[in-house]
């Protein structure tokens, strides 16, 4: 063996001994492809949000991953819904009349969506994430489709704590427990704007990437961010706005993947692939076919 070569062989065990965390943080595991088209709730901008139909669609219409929002009910069982309560703007009755926040019977899906004209009605509920994931289960093995990717975003402000949701660490353990059961744990990613539950993901559960969002209004720097998280999550995803040559530096250099949120221009999806990202986020998955 010739000096150069043993020497190579020695900064890369120097390494893996130094830095032995920056192999979790490429998530190997759970790479679905060298980009990641993820539907935003679905496909949102196509079918009604977070709702089985909307996750079959995006499927079809070719992403790797699902993105979604899931809540907490009062019998503790995870559901998928953007706010912790019926949206009068989206959500009505089961038989058309408007909502109060509070019902328990619904339709999600029949009430035209005053920002999303192409989004199709159709007559659905807002379901339990244990039968989401059934469903997209069951369609991708049945169809012969790839196996299907979950990034699900967990919302937690302290002020809302015991009022809107459960406590960081009851909240990250309930959703973990549903993809532990339906075996799909390594193939989930969780997000959140907030530190709190991100921060009890990577210390219970660090086999799960974390990836943080940031707001389009957030001044603060990735370094900032990343030292008011206290780790270097798997994925950084920001509003695209954000998005730039120099963001992608920095986040290489703390092996970050790109992943931006919610690109619905088919030219700031170009741009965008074109400047290095790893995924994006878009209400119109049936774009990514012309990328």
């Amino acid at each position: 063996m010739s000096i150069k070569n043993a020497y190579c062989i020695l900064v890369g065990v120097f390494c893996l001994l130094i830095f032995p965390v920056c192999s979790r943080k490429l998530y190997t595991n759970n790479s679905v492809s060298s980009f990641d088209k993820q539907g935003h709730r679905g496909c949102r901008g196509l079918m009604p949000e977070n709702t089985i139909p909307a996750m079959l669609r995006a499927i079809r219409e070719g992403v790797t991953t699902l993105e979604m929002d899931v809540v907490i009910t009062k019998d503790t069982q995870v559901l998928l819904s953007h706010e912790p309560w019926m949206n009068a703007e989206i959500i009505t009755k089961a038989d058309g009349t408007p909502v109060t926040p509070l019902v328990k019977t619904f339709d999600a899906g029949m009430k035209p969506h005053p920002r999303f004209p192409l989004q199709q009605k159709i007559k659905t509920v807002k379901p339990l994430l244990i039968d989401v994931i059934t469903n997209v289960e069951h369609y991708t093995k049945s169809q012969n489709i790839p196996t299907i990717y979950y990034n699900i975003e967990i919302k937690s402000m302290p002020q809302g704590d015991g009022l809107f949701h459960p406590t960081p660490s009851s909240f990250v353990d309930l959703v973990v427990s549903v993809l532990r059961k339906q075996n799909i744990a390594s193939r989930s990613i969780i997000q959140s704007f907030n530190v709190r539950p991100l921060k009890y993901l990577h210390e219970m559960h660090p086999h799960i990437p974390a990836a943080l969002l940031v707001e389009e209004h957030d001044s603060l720097s990735v370094g900032q961010q990343i030292n008011k998280l206290g780790f270097i999550p798997s994925i950084y995803s920001p509003h695209y706005s954000h998005v730039t040559l120099k963001l992608l530096k920095e986040c290489a250099k703390m092996n970050m993947k790109i992943i931006p949120w919610t690109v619905n221009d088919l030219t700031d999806m170009r741009r965008l692939k074109t400047l290095g990202v790893h995924g994006i986020i878009t209400d119109y998955p049936n774009l990514f076919t012309l990328l």
